[in-house]
């Protein structure tokens, strides 16, 4: 399906631009810890790279989603035809869908509040929280959105009884069909 290929196209350079951005964090950790060896430091990498984790963690998922990385248990799913395991994907999807739109509508109360506060951490960096939590909250609702668009998409595959290609989109894969 073409709104699938599109998904999984953009969110692949989304992977690619966390991917970098993890990469810098850990070439600016590994500077520090050298400099710490020299008698220097530039201090505050911890907060940093925990700042980074949450932003990576938020953006990767929608990736992971798509890529079918998701744990999923399959024990009910694994023993049915074709159109059951369809429904079990699309209540899965639906389940994730409902769980990351909430998490992204509580994350906006959060970002909100230290944007009306002008918050920065309790930290010697004293970071504007905003600057953090902005990227945060756009990762969650970008999974959310993600994960809608998936479960509409998968939807309609399977109205038109498209399993297979419902199955490709949204399923499970049992460890014994990965493992080569």
């Amino acid at each position: 399906m073409k709104l699938l290929e599109t998904l999984r196209t953009v969110n692949r350079g989304v992977a690619l631009l966390v991917g970098v951005m993890l990469l810098a964090c850990a070439a600016f950790v590994l500077l520090d810890i050298v400099l710490r060896q020299l008698g220097s430091s530039f201090g505050g990498t911890d907060e940093i790279s925990g700042y980074v984790m949450a932003i990576a963690t938020s953006w990767g998922m929608a990736y992971t989603m798509l890529e079918l990385g998701h744990v999923r248990i399959d024990l009910l799913r694994s023993r049915r035809q074709a159109l059951g395991r369809s429904l079990f994907d699309l209540l899965s999807m639906l389940v994730l869908s409902g769980t990351i739109v909430l998490i992204a509508i509580r994350c906006w109360p959060v970002l909100e509040r230290s944007l009306k506060n002008s918050s920065t951490a309790n930290t010697p960096l004293e970071t504007p929280l905003a600057l953090v939590q902005g990227p945060w909250f756009a990762g969650w609702l970008w999974f959310a959105i993600m994960a809608c668009l998936t479960t509409l998409a998968a939807l309609r595959l399977i109205l038109k009884g498209q399993f297979a290609q419902s199955e490709a989109a949204i399923g499970a894969f049992a460890e014994q069909d990965t493992v080569q």
